[in-house]
């Protein structure tokens, strides 16, 4: 049973207030934020209590999402209806963050409203809440399409070259009352992350690539989307398929609306999605890869006559050709003590500072073109520098994104909505691998 539900700012400023039963005052919201501050760490439990008071919390959007209860409640169910809500408000207001709370203030309040009855949760269907929410959501940037992203997308009928709107992913859903006439969009994402460890001798040593198909969909009336996958697709260590290159993946599930009658033989996800954003389909891949990672490190590290730490990095870029990696950041661990540094880069949009504070040296790319391979050469002062303290150095980590681009190589064959109406749908299809945790030894 929820007593209150409100949502804070990261400084502790009340966006959404709301009390379902009367059983304590307005004054927990400050108390809630008091407690959550004044621990050390920087990840707070989730759970706390405060005299018969408890508190159950999440950060979604850089905002506290945050439920009280006197009841003896499950935890875990009061975290997912928190989830489940903020995507929810996600779908209706497009995106989460203070901006588009504070701006769809009365759009929120309606949907508690419908959610929570007198502490009691109801449902956090977009499908059911639709037919009942009148109030329309604002969005900070209008929708538009001509208002390009450096990301591109392909058409998955035609196969060619698209680009897709920025604002495509932060788009709310339409009410009920608004879906004569709104236009019909379907927006699929391929998206990765990986993980990989490479060895001081260039050797791969671990690897792990975490994939979702997500969809989000704006059709103005329930249609059967069949989206196919790679004929060679395959799960596990069963026999390849097709005749072209493999793609293989260790495990893999679906979201259940997904059917698979079609799946086995042909590679085809059907499904009939509501409107909102869903993942239809999660998988991993572990311990290699179809083709090289996509960065090489070769690092010399020594010392110069006058005792400064000299570092020379060329790192090269093992994307095909027509790839890039965009917002590549290097960090180099280096001895403690450095006082300050001096450097040479290979191109003029490059940068890198000492943060003395990390302990490291950042060295960021915003575009590294696929089969390029840029330098830098770092100089530092480090007091008392010894062979000891050089063994400080590294192992170098990477954070990079790589639109257009996925590692297990799983593409989208098509995209198709049935039954075919007069004034076809827009689809756009979108490729993005992001490193989760890229660590280079040297």
């Amino acid at each position: 049973m929820i007593s209150q539900i409100f949502i804070l700012s990261s400084k502790g400023d009340h966006l959404i207030y709301k009390d379902f039963r009367g059983e304590a005052g307005k004054d927990v919201v400050t108390v809630f934020y008091e407690k959550v501050t004044a621990l050390t760490g920087d990840q707070p439990p989730v759970v706390m209590s405060h005299k018969e008071l408890h508190f159950v919390h999440i950060r979604q959007g850089g905002l506290y999402w945050v439920v009280t209860t006197t009841a003896d409640s499950s935890p875990f169910t009061i975290i997912e209806f928190l989830n489940r809500l903020t995507t929810l408000i996600k779908d209706y207001c497009g995106s989460l963050s203070e901006k588009s709370v504070r701006m769809n203030f009365a759009l929120i309040y309606e949907l508690l409203d419908e959610v929570v009855d007198n502490g009691y949760i109801q449902t956090t269907s977009t499908d059911i809440l639709k037919n009942f929410i009148q109030t329309e959501a604002v969005t900070s940037k209008p929708f538009s399409l001509f208002d390009l992203s450096d990301v591109g997308l392909f058409g998955a009928e035609t196969q060619q070259s698209k680009v897709a709107p920025s604002a495509a992913a932060t788009r709310p859903i339409m009410s009920s009352r608004g879906e004569q006439g709104g236009k019909s969009e379907i927006f699929v994402d391929v998206l990765e992350r990986m993980s990989v460890v490479i060895g001081s001798n260039g050797v791969l040593m671990k690897v792990d690539v975490e994939g979702e198909i997500r969809v989000k969909c704006y059709m103005p009336s329930c249609l059967e989307i069949r989206i196919g996958l790679n004929e060679e697709f395959s799960i596990g260590k069963s026999q390849l398929r097709g005749y072209g290159a493999a793609v293989r993946v260790d495990e893999c599930s679906f979201h259940q609306a997904v059917q698979l009658d079609e799946f086995h033989h042909h590679r085809i996800l059907k499904l009939c999605p509501s409107q909102g954003e869903h993942v239809v389909m999660q998988y991993q891949l572990s311990d290699e890869l179809p083709s090289a990672p996509p960065f090489r490190l070769f690092p010399t590290i020594e010392r110069d006559h006058g005792g400064r730490l000299l570092m020379y990095l060329k790192l090269r870029c093992d994307l095909p050709p027509k790839s890039s990696a965009i917002n590549v950041s290097v960090t180099v661990p280096v001895p403690k003590g450095s006082l300050s540094l001096s450097q040479e880069l290979s191109s003029p949009d490059q940068k890198a500072e000492l943060r003395p504070q990390t302990r490291a040296v950042h060295w960021d790319i915003p575009r590294f073109p696929g089969g390029a391979q840029l330098s830098a050469l770092f100089k530092l002062e480090v007091p008392g520098l010894s062979s000891a303290s050089m063994m400080e150095v590294g192992p170098v980590g990477l954070s990079f994104e790589l639109p257009k681009y996925t590692c297990t190589g799983l593409q989208i064959r098509f995209l198709r909505l049935t039954p075919i109406q007069p004034g076809s749908a827009q689809r756009w299809v979108r490729y993005v691998t992001h490193s989760d945790s890229y660590t280079i030894r040297i």
